[in-house]
């Protein structure tokens, strides 16, 4: 299939769509409009045909879209078919977390090593993956053909880890450290700050409240 360029926030809203339609399909639901969607997934129903358009003629006017056809070009599009192993880079509170959960809700993406410093851990299996010193960090992302990493350090050796991980062939980072990296031409950075977005929803429930007054 002929790569589709479509905008981040598109990207970033294909795999809700993805997931209840999946949800659809298994209620036996033949058909979906995107106000039903819209309900469903909290983005405006403009905005889902919107989306949609950039793929191409996935409706019909009057009839809605047919679930199974929708669910089986997003797995296309999403790469549902593809295993993607996936490193974990800091295994304290929040990646141990992380390998507790390990993506369970999803059959395409898997934790599956890990990486610390800690030698208490490393050389174990925790959650069902393997815990590798840091140095055993470039065989295991060439072996297992690893491309993309969570990067759970603390802030002060963040950009250092995320050097180490872009030398060693990592393409895209998921950064759940305060620090914002400095990388390269071609490698992809997602920030996932969570005290920033408790802070945010705090703010916004603050400002409610005070116009609610």
């Amino acid at each position: 299939m002929e790569k589709i360029k479509i905008p981040t926030a598109t990207a970033k809203r294909l795999p809700l769509y993805y997931r209840y339609l999946v949800i659809l399909n298994d209620a036996g639901k033949e058909k979906v409009s995107s106000t039903e969607l819209s309900e469903a997934v909290q983005v405006d129903s403009a905005s889902i045909r919107r989306d949609f358009s950039y793929f191409g003629a996935l409706g019909k006017r009057g009839y809605g879209y047919d679930v199974k056809n929708l669910l089986a070009f997003f797995k296309k599009i999403l790469n549902q078919d593809t295993l993607t192993n996936v490193a974990l880079i800091g295994v304290g509170n929040l990646g141990h977390a992380l390998l507790n959960y390990n993506f369970k809700r999803t059959n395409n993406i898997r934790i599956s090593c890990a990486f610390d410093i800690n030698k208490a851990i490393t050389g174990k299996i925790l959650c069902g993956v393997p815990v590798y010193d840091m140095s055993e960090l470039k065989k295991q992302i060439t072996d297992q053909q690893i491309e993309i990493a969570i990067l759970t350090v603390p802030s002060d050796t963040a950009q250092k880890t995320a050097n180490e991980m872009i030398n060693d062939g990592v393409k895209g980072i998921m950064n759940f450290t305060p620090i914002r990296l400095s990388t390269p031409a071609g490698i992809r950075v997602q920030n996932v700050d969570l005290a920033t977005e408790l802070q945010t929803l705090i703010y916004f429930l603050d400002s409610e409240k005070e116009n609610n007054k």
